[in-house]
């Protein structure tokens, strides 16, 4: 055998030996817990044969606690590029059976590496997380390490599309990258994330908590909002990551992919004339809607167990990508309160950096009203969503279905927020409260007045009768150039998708500035 035969057949077998990470005892160990293997989630993930590993013989630096003796090459995560569809991605992926996944500061910059060059090259950085946390071997040079991540994480914010799958442990500092992206799906039973664990939480509080119930997925998709999506097993949730990436841009100078339809522009429904109940406080389902006017029915949501009382997601409509806010009224007649302000301001926020159209559809009677909700700064948590739209500069078309009384009108992308296009259905109300409410405000002293109950009775219907005529239909907002057009329920795809097409050329900018100071 010559030299160079020696020397590719070293080759070989050290990338053989790389690719076990751990061992194949820690390999059987994983897959045991129900578990995949770094390598073998990347192999999900990606374009068969895209793969483009960088780093594979990085090994961490540290001399402590004979941490010599423990060498992996990779050190414990998985690097670099390929495709999905087709389109380029940057990825990592921890690796649990090297270490725990415990960050290393060398385990640091292979991760740097792929995201600055994730945003070099304007691409999804996509990071698969499994991991016991920092190194304490390695001390502050593993915090160090994290404070790299998370600056290159703030940095990119914006410009790339970022996306965490938290596939197992995630806790501690490490939470922290996470946060700071765009997207997080968790898988339920095998995940978890939090920033002290149920053993600190004992000690402190003298609380028992187990580690699903203080930070799995259940809990992060429906009570805290920290999780987008609650996947049911790792398969899922690289389903959803791939589904996730279909409706946005590369990055924040391009257009997310057309995808052809044969779902016709002109369609019409019939039933959406009639799913506006007589009764203004009988409730309908707004996905019906949804469903109805976006291509062939189909609807991505995102954060769908979160303040349900807000629908955000995404869908297409003529193949293009848009991102679809609306109340739901079979979730607290639809009114606005902390969690849905700040759920539907991230995601209007996002779609905003990554040139995506917002449709909004409108059926809000106001804020939740109590002490829990003002101590809790509903105040400042609707300013968020506020502010998100007036922000935005993408092209925003908003139909208002029903009700949209008072703040909660201002706030649902009016024409004030420098809403493009604002439609209104015939059964829509725009008016500073609903009409009982109003009555019993502007003709109190005279009602009051009245000592016979049925005349009494009498007088509020006929003041709630005008008062209805005045502002329960939305023509007195037409008249004004609030509402752009009335228009009949049937023919909203046609109407918002001409909209759009009407706006794709949209040009608008912001005041220069180094940052705004969005009300957090």
């Amino acid at each position: 055998m010559s030299i160079q035969q020696e020397n590719i057949k070293k080759l070989v077998d050290r990338r053989a030996a790389a690719k076990l990470g751990g061992g194949r005892k820690r390999i059987d160990a994983q897959h045991q817990k129900g578990k995949y293997t770094a390598r073998e989630r990347l192999a999900m993930l990606l374009d068969e044969g895209s793969f483009e590993e960088y780093d594979m013989f990085v090994q961490h630096r540290c001399t402590n606690f004979d941490m010599e003796k423990q060498r992996f090459d990779g050190d414990g995560v998985v690097t670099g590029q390929g495709t999905i569809d087709g389109r380029l991605v940057y990825v990592y992926a921890q690796d649990f059976t090297v270490s725990g996944g415990s960050l290393s500061k060398t385990m640091s910059e292979k991760i740097c590496k792929v995201m600055d060059m994730a945003v070099r090259n304007g691409a999804p950085c996509i990071g698969l997380n499994d991991s016991g946390g920092a190194r304490i071997q390695e001390g502050i040079d593993a915090l160090a390490g994290y404070g790299e991540i998370f600056e290159r994480n703030i940095l990119g914010s914006g410009v790339v599309p970022q996306i965490s799958g938290i596939f197992g442990p995630c806790a501690g500092g490490a939470v922290y990258s996470p946060a700071l992206t765009d997207f997080i799906v968790m898988v339920k039973n095998t995940s978890y994330m939090f920033l002290t664990g149920p053993g600190v939480v004992k000690s402190v509080l003298g609380e028992d908590v187990s580690q699903e119930e203080l930070g799995g997925a259940s809990v992060h998709a429906s009570k805290s909002g920290v999780a987008h999506f609650a996947a049911e097993n790792e398969e899922d949730g690289i389903r959803i990551i791939k589904e996730l990436l279909s409706y946005i841009p590369q990055n924040n100078m391009e257009d997310a992919p057309v995808v052809p339809t044969r779902d016709p522009v002109s369609r019409v429904d019939d039933a959406l004339n009639e799913i506006i109940p007589d009764n203004p406080n009988q409730p309908y389902d707004m996905y019906a809607v949804i469903r109805s006017i976006v291509d062939d029915g189909k609807f991505f949501e995102i954060h769908g167990n979160f303040a349900k009382n807000v629908i955000v997601g995404f869908a297409h409509m003529n193949g293009r990508s848009v991102g679809i806010v609306a109340n739901q009224p079979k979730v607290l007649a639809g009114v606005l309160d902390i969690n849905a302000s700040r759920k539907a301001a991230r995601f209007v926020r996002f779609c905003d950096a990554f040139n995506i159209p917002l449709v909004t559809l409108v059926d809000v009677p106001g804020f939740l009203p109590g002490t829990q909700q003002e101590y809790g700064a509903v105040i400042t948590n609707g300013a968020k969503l506020l502010y998100a739209y007036g922000e935005a500069t993408v092209p925003k078309v908003t139909v208002t279905l029903r009700k949209s009384y008072g703040g909660s009108h201002i706030v649902m992308s009016c024409k004030q927020l420098r809403g493009d296009l604002n439609y209104a259905w015939p059964s829509a109300e725009i008016a500073v409260m609903g009409a009982e409410g109003a009555v019993s405000v502007l003709y109190s002293k005279e009602i009051k007045a009245v000592e016979d109950p049925a005349e009494r009775q009498r007088i509020q219907a006929e003041k709630k009768a005008e008062y209805d005529e005045l502002f329960s239909n939305p023509y007195q907002a037409a008249q004004k150039g609030y509402i752009d057009d009335v228009i009949e329920p049937r023919n909203t795809r046609f109407r918002v998708i001409r909209a759009l097409e009407q706006l794709a050329g949209k040009k608008q900018s912001l005041p220069a500035k180094k940052h705004d100071n969005l009300p957090l």
